[in-house]
This record gives structure tokens, sequence and C-alpha cells, in this order.
């Protein structure tokens, strides 16, 4: 998975990654502090929800293993019949579903499928997390909203009150005209020993 951003829906904070230029949006992080175990699992070994990925994985996976699919489908609503985001992926060779172990790990779902877990958990949580999504997405593409806007402003903003200072406070008390036209340099030289000093 390549670049993660976080919303936070309800007051649950929620990573968004991008893998094959698809957002996937964590189904952990949404289930994160609620009361019992195991929802995601519980979630897909309903049938209606079998179904629902099985059709967006025909939708989208030239790849998808439709007979695996059926078995699954097939016995789904049987009190023994348990499945795993894992034992989904291994046997259908799914996409719509990512699995991942490790710090960053846990289970990541397409949008699409995302919003469906959502509206398992409930229709107001599937609201919020579908503005809020529409809210990082609209951040991502207006320049003016994006991280690298406010990064490129506060440099701005700290270049000026830099060189103001120089002009106001260094430069009059220079008496030779030659140093004034170092002043600049020697001051920005100055703040870069003091923010990146050499190891």
């Amino acid at each position: 998975m390549a670049k993660t951003s976080i919303i936070t829906v309800q007051d649950v904070q929620i990573s968004v990654t991008t893998e094959n230029e698809a957002d996937y949006i964590s189904l952990t992080d949404m289930v994160k502090g609620k009361e019992g175990e195991d929802h995601i699992r519980n979630w897909m070994r309903n049938r209606n929800t079998l179904e629902f990925l099985g059709v967006w994985e025909l939708m989208h996976n030239t790849a998808f293993k439709g007979v695996e699919f059926d078995t699954f489908l097939h016995e789904a609503g049987a009190n023994r019949f348990n499945m795993t985001p894992r034992k989904w992926i291994e046997a259908t060779n799914a996409i719509g579903i990512v699995s991942k172990a490790g710090r960053k790990g846990g289970t990541y779902a397409h949008r699409d499928i995302a919003f469906e877990f959502g509206s398992w958990i409930s229709q107001v949580f599937k609201l919020y997390l579908i503005t809020e999504y529409q809210r990082l997405k609209a951040a991502e593409s207006d320049p003016m909203l994006g991280e690298w806007n406010v990064k490129r402003v506060l440099s701005k903003v700290n270049y000026t009150i830099h060189t103001d200072a120089v002009r106001d406070f260094v430069i009059p008390v220079l008496d030779v005209e030659r140093e004034k036209l170092y002043a600049y340099a020697d001051e920005a030289d100055l703040l870069n020993l003091a923010l990146w000093p050499s190891s």
C-alpha cells in the first residue's frame, strides 16, 4: 500500500490507503473500540455480504475464482460456516479486500466494500464515512487545500518574517556598505545551522 491518509468518522480515526490507483479503507479501524470481537468475520459470514463481495469481484477482477465463491455462497448461513478475510482472499483470489499483518496491518477494503461494511455497522456511520471520504478527496484534488500548499504558504510567511527582520534590525547596525550585501545570506546560514546542525 502506498500513500496513507486519515479521516475521522464519529471520533474514530480511519486509515485510507491507495493501492493500484484505488482507495482502500481500513475495516479494522472502523470497528476499533466497538464492543465484542470478530466484527469483520461476523460480517463476512452473512450470505448477503458474500453475494455483494462476489458480485463486486466479478465486476472488477478477471482472475476471480467463481467456483470457490459458489461453494462459499452455498455454505453461508450454516452455523458451522466461518469466513475470514485471509480465507476469502486466498480461496477466491479476491482483490477487493486486503489483509496485512504487522504494525500498520489490518483488513482494508476497496471503498465500495468499506461503505457496505459501514452500513452493517450502522446507516448513520456509513453516511458520516462517505461524507468524510468525500471531504478527503476534495482536499486532495483542490490545490489550495492540499498539504503541500499549506507548507508552501508557511514557508513564504516565514521567509517574509526573516527578510523583514534582517532589513529592520541587522542592516541598520552595519557600517560597511559591502557587509550589507551579505547580511541576508549570513542570517540565512545562521538559521540553517540552528535548525539543521551538522553531525
